[in-house]
């Protein structure tokens, strides 16, 4: 450990965490789930720290991070007035109760450098929230074919005659890339549509990037329902996200209206088939996205909705959340 730096004692009598995540001044409070999570952890007593993906250090075989003590202002807030930080300080991961990865993707390579270093914080005894192996192991999109049983008819590839062939089959198609997030990049493509070529050369780079091809679900129109485990078990009501008129995607930052619903007999089977099989892979918090009857997304990096879900519906999936950490940190100790 450098000399110069200071080091942060934790001491046993609340729960200390660590979020990591974008930038402070970017989180917008009143959709924001990690700060749904922060807040529900302060009204407990517990004690919150802030870093961001390149405060985490190898450095003499310990991995460490720089962090802030974090404290949460009372509204009304002016400007970023919400925040308060303290003064950082570097400690090493494992003396912390438990690390929550809730930096947003892009999922590039500094962010699997992060599962690599986090990965290593798991072997000295960190508690990381969501395994950092489970999130590399899950793309968002092509995690689905895990569960055929549950998906609408799939393709993937990057070879443009598959592509086309695929679109005779079914007439009406979605196209989207295997990194996108919020709705990007996401095309809706039938067989008269003049655009096929310049869609396909741009979407796979000429054949040299791989995407997804996915039978278009005209449920869409209902919304694009998120569904949310946590510890296996779902939140009993999923924020359905509807296109707005003209629009095939439903996602917030595309544009799409959210409701809330309660969990259909199908979302039910869905989330219950995959709980307890997604937890045992170390995800204590995933994102399912549904439409109609199809599962077309698991989403593992920073799942949203929590409060949008407790703002229509009543339900603290915060505090849910946060019951089933304190339950997971209580087994730990338990355990030593």
């Amino acid at each position: 450990m450098l000399p110069e730096q200071r080091f942060l004692f934790l001491h046993n009598s609340i729960m200390k965490l660590i979020f990591i995540i974008d930038q402070l001044d970017s989180i917008k409070i009143n959709k924001d789930s990690s700060y749904a999570m922060m807040r529900e952890a302060v009204a407990r007593g517990h004690q919150i720290y802030v870093c961001y993906q390149h405060d985490i250090v190898l450095v003499d075989n310990i991995i460490t991070a720089n962090v802030c003590p974090l404290t949460l202002m009372m509204p009304p807030y002016q400007d970023n007035s919400w925040y308060q930080v303290g003064e950082t300080l570097t400690a090493p991961l494992h003396e912390f109760d438990a690390v929550l990865m809730r930096k947003d993707p892009p999922f590039d390579l500094e962010y699997v450098y992060s599962t690599y270093l986090l990965e290593l914080a798991e072997a000295q005894g960190a508690l990381v929230i969501n395994s950092p192996s489970a999130i590399r192991d899950y793309n968002e999109k092509l995690a689905i074919a895990k569960f055929p049983q549950f998906t609408t008819p799939t393709l993937v590839t990057s070879q443009a005659h598959l592509i086309r062939e695929f679109l005779r089959n079914y007439h009406d198609i979605i196209l989207k890339p295997l990194d996108g997030m919020g709705g990007a990049s996401v095309f809706r493509i039938h067989r008269e549509d003049h655009n096929i070529n310049v869609i396909l050369e741009t979407l796979t780079h000429y054949g040299t990037r791989t995407i997804m091809a996915q039978r278009y679900i005209p449920e869409i129109a209902l919304g694009d329902k998120r569904i949310l485990l946590i510890a296996g078990e779902p939140v009993p009501y999923a924020l359905a996200r509807i296109p707005k008129p003209g629009e095939t995607r439903g996602n917030l930052a595309a544009g799409g209206t959210g409701k809330v619903q309660p969990l259909s007999e199908r979302d039910k089977e869905i989330a219950e088939f995959l709980g307890p099989e997604l937890a045992k892979q170390g995800l204590m918090l995933v994102g399912l996205d549904v439409i109609g009857d199809y599962l077309t997304e698991i989403n593992v990096t920073s799942p949203t909705g929590m409060q949008e879900i407790t703002r229509l519906s009543g339900f603290n999936v915060a505090g849910m959340m946060l019951d089933a950490l304190e339950t997971r940190i209580q087994q730990r100790k338990s355990n030593e």
